[in-house]
């Protein structure tokens, strides 16, 4: 700082610092010319390596719960094992023959049939009572909206076994309610009713029992679907004249289609595997003429211990319905390279 005769201060410029003595400079290293390691001293692991062990956990639990029942299930297939064979442990090699007499069985194909028809009535009464439900979801208030979908969340939400007890109890021949509401309409002969005395009158009703179960499924994700929808689109299919089918086929179905398609491959393979509702009404009965596969192979390996058959059983219905989703899969991946 210097000091004028004026008496003005002025600052003089600062010296720039002094350099080490003894101590050369060393120029700092380029950005991304090296590579710091890791702290630890651990090396890490390839970065295409990192997919495969986060997936393999699941992969091991699926080989485990899955895969390895799978194997064992085939082998079992293979072999004659009955009752004196299972307490002997005893397990003869037998081949296809297991397949062989199934094939040959006119029972079997006749529980195919009947399974393909069950299948066929619910998926197509589930995906159409539950798309309405979904648009009538769309279009109520808020308030019924609510109460409409707290009421479809609580019949999914009811566990099977529960269900079907209170379906047994509707149709019950002494207490049934169904009864009851048939004689106090005025119908006659219907005094201690059997619903379930054919085969054809217990699916009837396992049928009302599942699709009752699975409307809400495709009812609220029918409905999520909607809200994608724009509003424009109703609006511009208005204003050219069109009604409320042809706004459902010409805006909300294209739209919807992937949502359709999904549902519809998850509903098969849900309804053709059905097992605790066919069995827990009236365990396939009466005479075995409301079996579907599932309820045929646990019929014949737990009750009639046919347990190489019954496993032959199985393996045919996992054989069978990857055939028929196979047809469909292609269909939602046609879709998918459409879009």
């Amino acid at each position: 700082m210097t000091v004028h005769s004026q008496g003005a201060v002025t600052s003089a410029p600062q010296d720039a610092p002094p350099k080490s003595a003894g101590r050369p400079q060393t120029p700092a290293p380029a950005t991304g010319a090296s590579h710091t390691p890791p702290r630890g001293g651990r090396k890490s692991l390839p970065s295409g390596w990192l997919p495969y062990l986060l997936v393999a956990p699941a992969v091991l639990a699926l080989a485990t719960l899955l895969l390895y029942p799978l194997i064992k299930n085939v082998i079992l297939s293979l072999q004659d094992i009955n009752k004196v064979e299972f307490i002997q442990r005893k397990y003869p090699f037998a081949g296809l023959d297991n397949y062989t007499e199934l094939l040959g069985d006119s029972a079997f194909w006749t529980v195919v049939v009947r399974s393909f028809a069950f299948t066929l009535a619910n998926v197509a009464l589930i995906m159409v009572l539950g798309s309405l439900i979904g648009i009538l979801l769309n279009k109520l208030g808020t308030k019924m909206r609510l109460v409409l979908s707290m009421a479809l969340v609580m019949a999914w939400a009811m566990p099977i076994v529960a269900s079907v007890q209170v379906f047994r109890w509707l149709f019950d021949e002494q207490f049934g309610v169904m009864n009851w509401v048939m004689r106090t309409a005025g119908f006659s002969g219907y005094e201690q009713h059997n619903w379930m005395e054919t085969g054809l009158s217990t699916m009837v009703i396992v049928t009302i029992l599942v699709v009752w179960g699975s409307i809400p499924f495709v009812a609220l994700n029918m409905y999520a679907g909607l809200t994608t929808v724009g509003a424009e689109l109703y609006e511009a299919a208005r204003m050219d004249g069109a009604n409320g089918w042809q706004t459902f086929w010409k805006i909300v179905f294209p739209n919807l289609k992937p949502f359709f398609l999904i549902t519809t491959f998850l509903e098969v393979i849900w309804v053709f595997k059905a097992f605790t509702q066919v069995y827990a009404m009236n365990k396939g009965g009466p005479d075995r003429a409301s079996e579907i596969l599932p309820v045929f192979a646990y019929v014949e390996g737990q009750s009639q211990a046919h347990y190489g058959l019954a496993a032959a059983i199985s393996v045919l219905t996992i054989v069978i319905l990857v055939i028929v989703m196979s047809f469909y899969f292609r269909l939602i991946l046609k879709q998918e390279e459409e879009q």
